[in-house]
């Protein structure tokens, strides 16, 4: 037996907390650190829970079974049960988790590339906070001489049933009938539960690009060949609308009958307008018009990353706000309370969420009986575009913000030809810059993996993609 303190493992392993989980590339992912991560989750922030189960799942990556036995084996080695979920949704996991009151584990990369891969870690109130992550990074596990994974349970299939039926009593056996929906399935580890879900409420679903290889589907900046492709199928299939996931369920891509994607900041502005929030939390890289639309009571903005959109609906929801949710850029819906609708009710589901927005826009243009493209028609004017430059350092990223915030000089040598003059730098988190001309411009390194993330804002789509574009073009220069 020896002794780790996580904190050093993560200095000599690679493996540390991103924006949500531990994340790190496979070949570093190994069964001891799997296993100490795993004992350093259920000795510090699920402690307290008394129950003698965890739930574990694991996505559609080729390395994530691997990872799922060695979590499994740690979760023995303490003396409790393996509730083994299978390959399902990340929320599934969470909606499982929270309605047996277990901790719970989900072996996921999300959308980041194949060769890396991460855990994220569930209380039975939710996902862990950044106080708990700094809680495991600061403990101290025993590790067995032989942390040797043993082979998965039988898959319990509650989880996903449960997921499902959330869904079907909310919206209703004919919520989507008459629609023609494409489904991107990919490698999403939704791909069946969704389907299964836009079927039972009626819709007719063809399913498209369904692949055995991982595809690390990003819904945040979104590949042009995923664009091309998705534009074909629109026309090829005469489809209402197109819908995806990225890799475990937990963020929405959302297209309309032509084929163009949705950004994911307006799909949760669309999502929380159908629910009829009263408060909205949300982080800075969001689209300005979640304000402009004079929507809702409260907006509040936060960092980036879905455990500060938690933190950030706390005091909300201890006020006893109506209804109160969050959602992030990449369209991940975060419901921090029950909502009730027409007599049916919608549990609390605190952690991103997929298949709640896809429902809820296509439900929205069903019933005003319009194309998927008119439902954001009445929307104030304003578009994001985003991309990010990859394999580039975080410390790299971080000096170049950290000269640009110091410097309006260097700022303007960078950015003020294309931009004019910056009247407002906001630090909450990474540089996010309002120019004169009411153009953003947002430099932010990724929390999951070494890459440099740009979010742009303007009046129309083909300015905000350009900012995105040149902006990257410039930062890729300054750092080379």
């Amino acid at each position: 037996m020896k002794l780790i303190r996580i904190g050093d493992l993560m200095n000599s392993s690679g493996v540390r907390f991103g924006t949500s989980g531990a994340r790190g590339l496979v070949s570093d992912m190994t069964d001891e650190v799997c296993f100490a991560y795993t004992l350093a989750f259920l000795e510090t922030a699920a402690a307290s829970s008394p129950t003698h189960r965890v739930v574990l799942a694991h996505d559609l990556r080729p390395s994530s079974t691997g990872i799922a036995r060695a979590c499994a084996a740690a979760i023995r080695h303490v003396g409790k049960e393996v509730d083994f979920c299978g390959p399902i949704p990340t929320p599934a996991v969470a909606y499982h988790a929270a309605s047996q009151g277990l901790p719970a584990l989900m072996v996921t990369g999300s959308h980041i590339p194949f060769d890396r891969n991460g855990i994220k870690f569930y209380k039975a109130a939710g996902e862990i906070l950044k106080e708990d992550e700094a809680a495991m990074s600061a403990a101290v596990v025993a590790l067995p001489d032989d942390v040797s994974p043993g082979e998965l349970p039988e898959i319990n299939r509650m989880a996903q049933g449960q997921y499902g039926d959330r869904y079907l009593r909310f919206f209703g056996s004919g919520a989507l009938s008459g629609m023609r929906i494409g489904f991107y399935e990919h490698s999403s580890v939704a791909r069946d539960v969704l389907r299964e879900i836009l079927e039972a409420l009626g819709a007719e679903v063809i399913s498209l690009g369904r692949t055995n290889d991982f595809v690390p589907i990003d819904t945040e900046a979104v590949s042009e060949a995923d664009a091309l492709k998705a534009r074909q199928w629109a026309r090829e299939h005469r489809l209402d609308a197109l819908v995806s996931t990225d890799g475990d369920g937990d963020r929405p891509l959302i297209g309309d009958e032509n084929g163009d994607w949705l950004r994911g900041d307006i799909v949760g502005l669309l999502c929380a307008r159908y629910l009829r929030v009263d408060t909205v939390v949300t982080p800075v890289s969001s689209n300005t018009a979640i304000e402009k639309s004079g929507l809702f009571a409260r907006v509040i903005r936060t960092r980036i990353g879905s455990p500060y959109v938690i933190a950030g609906m706390a005091p909300a929801l201890e006020e006893g706000r109506a209804s109160v949710a969050g959602f992030e850029a990449n369209g991940g819906f975060l419901l921090g309370g029950d909502i009730l609708r027409n007599g049916r009710s919608l549990k609390a589901l605190p952690t991103r969420d997929a298949v709640l927005p896809i429902l809820a826009l296509l439900a929205m243009a069903r019933k005003r009986n319009c194309k998927l493209s008119e439902i954001a028609a009445d929307l104030p004017r304003r578009f994001t575009a985003s991309d990010r430059i990859q394999e580039i350092p975080t410390e790299r990223s971080m000096d170049l913000i950290e000269r640009l915030a110091a410097s309006r000089e260097a700022l303007n040598r960078l950015l003020g030809a294309l931009c004019g003059k910056a009247v407002s730098l906001d630090r909450t988190d990474g540089l996010r810059i309002v120019f004169e001309n009411d153009e953003i411009v947002h430099l932010r390194p990724s929390g999951n993996a070494p890459e440099l993330r740009c979010y742009a804002e303007a009046n129309n789509p083909e300015r905000a993609g350009e900012l995105t574009r040149e902006s990257l073009g410039r930062v890729a220069a300054a750092l080379s």
